[in-house]
């Protein structure tokens, strides 16, 4: 039987290289009994419409749809006219468990895919089950696909997206966009397990259009680029692919007589020390070795940093060393404060200032006229990023009254605020492209249900997202130098060589960025959020692969700052380090890529005579960091902070070298305490601390304090800070 039998008035399906005789002609759909099919062994290639025969004796109800089928230049049916057509297939089966019986018989019309394809090159990252997919051009230009899955549902789902895109042009492939599969609810049914195999029509298709580019690439001669440097984590070691890489990698395994002589002076000295997870590799190298000789270290995000100092002076810990910028060690001192240590020590790693670009844009005029501004409508809350001194959380909180937030919970502290205080006007800030993002996520929540809405929020519904939008403002004047970085080009090319790849982003990059993160968080694939919300993902990512017991390989693209790979590197080892000891069979290889331009990293001359032990990964000549103008540049492609690299060793060992006793000779690597008055006379480490405290009221209770919603409501916006 071949397809010359089936007149077009027979087909539910997408029938691909099979000429229309007019593009207004009517098709009627009538689905097959799954008896028919039994005796159906043909390859989907060389006969894609033989599992597509009409059946009087279908068990199932299939009403008549009329499609006006689009055509391409040749006479053939386009792509999206396929998927539209193998949409309407399943939305004409109106029992789920029918729909899952209809996924499983494609799977069995899957053609062989040979033994000899199941390498790691040809897997499809991000499927809960194991994925192969071959891509190759034919001699008419157009390309063919073969698949195949060790899951029977996920099998179903590749020959359902190859009946659409076998033998179509690089165009109509590469045109086609994970939305126009939104139609396709195959599986009907709900749960965790089956929403992560829906993913894999995004996942597959992502590698699909990968793999087209690279082969039209090729046939055209063009230069597809050179990857981003990336690190390789396994259980057996740790390799480097570029000199980016190499230079984050040579300080994850430091000189342990350095190690064992740090810990030696925090333990006699009894310092604790609170680091950020932007620090520069080689302090965070020596670091985290250190912890397990001296417990007082700490690595975190900001808001965490004065946390552990508290818990590190519990401790008994006379000093707090700051690796960090100026307003982490001023928050540090704050909150010791007003804990009850104020005997407690706390230093910065420089003599100078150490800035940051988000602190120094909230203290301009210009933040300070934005929130003139927003003192003039009533009732206003300003929302703060953590991140900014707290001379300026204290000047904000006297003109309008004023919550600290992070970027792992801004979201949740501006929906809360709204559905606490009616018509509401929110000022979010310093940092404009989190501001955006911020606008952007809850546009795109106005196209979801109320049942999406109340899982992101409880007391909201797209009514009220449409509502809060107009009363919701950025200031729209201040950056991060870092994640300014992952801007078009930077974007382009993730586009074009790792689009099947995870992909984390801080909130505070740019809208487009911003959209191709949410994009793959969308199909499981992404993430977007704080520092410590990337760590997470990466982490559950590995367990998650180390549960499928399969060899696999995982590649996160880092969208932040490169210094944080260290604590990302010591929580995957340790993962696969375990799961190495309780002998499991599959062998996980994690990749981690640095969005960096090769031209903004410069080669230095190797100093040291020791060779770094980083198992297969040879001697490097490259050394990430501004602090002494070698490796990325101010103004380069490099997503590494150089304020934060002025925290250096050196200063660390000179300011405990120097405590107690020749702690005068510290004036300047001190964080002293706020003696200065608010323009209303009250001391700016109690107004500036008030913020700080009203979210760790929220934090706890996921409720606004009864004292900001005083502030906000009672009292107005003038002189609400008492």
């Amino acid at each position: 039987m071949d397809s010359a039998t089936f007149g077009m008035t027979s087909y539910c399906s997408p029938c691909f290289n099979n000429k229309v005789t007019s593009p207004n002609h009517t098709t009627r759909l009538h689905l097959p009994s799954f008896s028919s099919f039994k005796s159906v062994k043909s390859d989907i290639h060389s006969s894609p419409l033989i599992f597509l025969a009409g059946n009087p004796r279908s068990t199932f109800s299939c009403s008549a749809v009329t499609i006006a089928p689009s055509l391409t230049s040749d006479g053939h049916l386009s792509a999206l006219s396929k998927l539209q057509r193998l949409a309407s297939e399943f939305k004409s089966i109106p029992e789920p468990i029918d729909r899952v019986k209809r996924l499983l018989h494609y799977a069995s019309l899957l053609p062989p895919f040979d033994d000899s394809l199941k390498v790691p090159a040809n897997r499809v990252m991000g499927c809960t089950a194991q994925v192969w997919l071959d891509v190759r051009m034919d001699a008419d230009g157009l390309l063919r696909f073969l698949a195949d899955s060790d899951s029977e549902i996920t099998k179903g789902f590749c020959s359902c997206l190859i009946s659409v895109l076998d033998g179509a042009t690089p165009e109509e492939v590469l045109g086609l966009k994970t939305e126009d599969l939104g139609d396709l609810n195959v599986a009907g049914l709900h749960g965790a397990k089956v929403d992560s195999r829906v993913n894999t029509w995004h996942n597959v298709l992502m590698s699909m259009q990968k793999r087209t580019k690279a082969i039209v690439a090729a046939q055209e001669g063009k230069h597809v680029g050179e990857p981003f440097p990336s690190m390789v984590i396994t259980a057996e070691g740790i390799g480097a692919k570029g000199s980016f890489a190499e230079a984050q990698a040579r300080f994850l395994f430091p000189d342990d007589v350095k190690v064992q002589e740090l810990a030696n002076l925090l333990k006699e000295k009894q310092v604790g020390v609170v680091a950020h997870f932007y620090m520069d590799p080689e302090v965070q190298g020596v670091l985290t070795s250190a912890q397990k000789l001296w417990p007082h270290i700490h690595i975190s995000d900001s808001l965490v940093m004065a946390d552990s100092a508290v818990s590190m002076a519990k401790a008994g810990c006379k000093f707090i060393a700051v690796l960090g910028v100026d307003f982490m060690s001023e928050n540090v001192r704050a909150i010791l404060d007003q804990a009850g240590f104020p005997e407690v020590g706390v230093y910065r790693m420089s003599d100078e200032q150490i800035g940051c670009s988000l602190a120094d844009a909230a203290s301009s005029p210009a933040y300070m006229n934005y929130l003139s501004e927003a003192s003039i409508s009533s009732p206003s809350l300003h929302v703060v990023y953590i991140n900014t001194s707290l001379e300026t959380k204290a000047h904000a909180h006297e003109l309008v009254p004023t919550i600290t937030c992070t970027s792992s919970n801004v979201v949740q502290t501006i929906l809360q605020a709204f559905a606490e205080v009616p018509n509401l006007n929110v000022w979010y800030g310093p940092d404009s492209y989190m501001g955006a993002n911020i606008i952007e996520l809850f546009q795109q929540m106005t196209f979801m249900t109320d049942e999406e809405i109340a899982k992101i929020h409880p007391e909201h519904t797209r009514n009220s997202i449409n509502s809060l939008l107009p009363r919701l403002h950025y200031f729209k004047d201040g950056t991060c130098i870092v994640h300014h970085l992952f801007g078009h080009e930077v974007v382009e090319k993730i586009k074009d060589m790792y689009c099947d790849a995870f992909l984390t982003a801080h909130f505070e990059v740019p809208g487009e960025m911003f959209s191709l993160a949410m994009e793959a968080k969308r199909r499981g694939m992404g993430v977007v959020g704080s520092t410590k919300n990337i760590l997470d993902f990466i982490k559950s990512r590995v367990k998650e692969a180390l549960d499928r017991n399969v060899d696999d390989h995982l590649q996160f693209v880092l969208g932040t700052e490169s210094g944080m790979v260290t604590s990302i590197v010591a929580a995957v080892r340790q993962l696969l380090w375990s799961s190495e000891s309780s002998s499991r069979a599959g062998k996980i290889s994690v990749e981690i890529v640095f969005p960096v331009s090769s031209d903004s990293v410069t080669t230095v001359s190797q100093k040291s005579s020791t060779a770094p032990k980083l198992g297969d990964v040879l001697n490097v000549s490259v050394i990430p960091g501004v602090a002494s103008g070698e490796g990325c540049s101010l103004h380069g492609g490099c997503a590494s902070c150089p304020y934060m690299k002025m925290n250096s060793l050196t200063s660390l060992l000179k300011v405990l070298t120097s405590l107690p006793h020749g702690k005068d000779g510290l004036t300047q690597y001190e964080a002293g305490r706020f003696s200065l008055l608010t323009p209303k006379g009250k001391l700016i480490a109690d107004v500036g601390c008030e913020p700080i405290l009203h979210m760790r009221h929220y934090q706890a209770t996921k409720k606004l304090p009864e004292k900001l919603l005083y502030q906000i409501l009672g009292a107005g916006n003038n002189g609400n800070a008492s």
